[in-house]
């Protein structure tokens, strides 16, 4: 296990789906924006991108987001905002064209919204479509003062099922919170996906039937691979609201991220630190953290050195193994107590050490599960809590201009049938 860890190191329909307020006279039907944004806005800016937009130059990312039906997005969005005359409106446009964005993916991946010809629950068209979306953003010169750190991340947080995700009340039904990643790696092959982030679109709103017969409604987020959101707090953002008591309130969650090759692993414990360097997240950024010298986290709150799953994982591995085999991993990687080096230990953390890597690495899979569960250690610590790594996805073809695959379809699809069977297990009452 240790070594499998290292190895890993159209138009109308959008109408239908797109809120009433960007069709509006306040923020313009796609005639109307063209001629009213010259009024508004002027010409775009040629800035630089940052390192993710800039692979949007791959005439591969395009193809992917029209696809998918979604390319209406990136043609009407330039215009719409042009239609903004305020701070106000500009925010209230980010945040209804970022809740189209997320739902029109949800119902694309749940097959009730037809359009394009990749697999329904493909998740690479939300992600270009919503760096197209940012890219545009970042060229938009407003006539106004606006600040688009803050009007990007609103967009960022609605594309990705943050404000928009509540759960349904329905009196006896189980609330399962999960979370995906973006597609990531993608300077080595531009063309990858991401099956938890597939996995959350597929199952977000969807209501299941658990092992023993009762119901759970799910809810997901689909989070980004980068560390400046997670030092933003991100994960907080997303996971406060379903931990904190009330109507919004899981009943266990898990966060979700792609592992190692052919199998499933719930992972046992999650570190604090940032250990992956030289790997990136995907703006090319790194965390300053190495095997060697681990890093903790800014802005992260207090917490212990290691955090362990309380999801029941010997019911979720005695009952789920195909079509890929579900281990519990106890790896972690510590530098022990009086020590300066980090060990490798197959057994879970000694007395006093400082963390290196949990079950997931040093990376933001190892973070996300560490961020989530610190929160519910304080906000919720009866919830059961973890992380649960899924295979690699496989089979893209050899042909790099061919986008997807039989093969590859079959893989995305059953990885996410095995995450519901293992919710299905995971979320029983005990």
């Amino acid at each position: 296990m240790m070594l499998l860890r290292r190895a890993a190191s159209a138009a109308a329909l959008l109408v239908t789906v797109l809120p009433l307020s960007v069709a509006s006279p306040a923020h313009a039907s796609p005639a109307h924006a063209a001629a009213d944004g010259a009024a508004a806005c002027r010409p775009p800016a040629s800035v630089p991108l940052d390192a993710e937009q800039t692979r949007l130059a791959d005439p591969r990312t395009t193809a992917l987001v029209e696809r998918a039906g979604f390319g209406d997005f990136g043609r009407r969005f330039p215009a719409a905002l042009c239609t903004t005359r305020s701070r106000a409106e500009a925010e209230r446009l980010l945040d209804s064209w970022g809740q189209a964005l997320w739902q029109t993916s949800v119902r694309r991946a749940q097959s009730r919204r037809p359009g394009g010809d990749l697999a329904p629950g493909d998740d690479r068209p939300l992600y270009w479509a919503r760096l197209g979306m940012t890219a545009a953003l970042a060229r938009w010169q407003p006539e106004f003062p606006a600040d688009k750190a803050a009007l990007r991340a609103r967009l960022e947080d609605a594309s990705r099922g943050l404000t928009d995700n509540a759960f349904r009340t329905a009196p006896g039904v189980r609330r399962i919170f999960i979370s995906g990643f973006d597609p990531f790696g993608l300077d080595a092959e531009i063309r990858r996906a991401n099956p938890s982030g597939s996995a959350a679109l597929q199952l977000n709103g969807r209501r299941i039937t658990l092992a023993d017969g009762t119901q759970a409604e799910i809810r997901a987020v689909v989070l980004p691979v980068r560390y400046a959101d997670f030092d933003a707090g991100i994960v907080e953002r997303a996971f406060t609201p379903h931990l904190a008591a009330g109507p919004a309130s899981a009943d266990i969650i898990t966060t979700v991220s792609q592992g190692y090759p052919g199998i499933f692993t719930l992972e046992d414990w999650a570190g604090r630190a940032r250990s992956a360097d030289p790997y990136p997240d995907n703006a090319r950024a790194l965390s300053g953290g190495t095997r060697e010298r681990p890093v903790t986290a800014p802005g992260l709150g207090p917490g212990p050195e290691f955090i362990r799953t309380t999801l029941p994982a010997d019911a979720v591995t005695a009952a789920v193994q195909t079509p890929y085999p579900v281990l519990l991993n106890s790896d972690v990687t510590e530098i022990p107590a009086g020590a300066t080096a980090p060990v490798d230990r197959t057994d879970g953390p000694t007395p006093g050490s400082r963390a290196v890597a949990g079950g997931g690495g040093g990376y933001l899979s190892n973070e996300v599960a560490y961020r989530s569960n610190r929160l519910r250690a304080e906000l919720a610590p009866h919830l059961p809590g973890g992380h649960l790594h899924t295979p690699v996805l496989t089979g893209l073809p050899a042909d790099p201009q061919l986008l997807t695959g039989p093969e590859f379809e079959r893989n995305e699809s059953a990885i996410t049938a095995e995450v519901r069977a293992v919710l299905e297990h995971a979320a029983v009452r005990r």
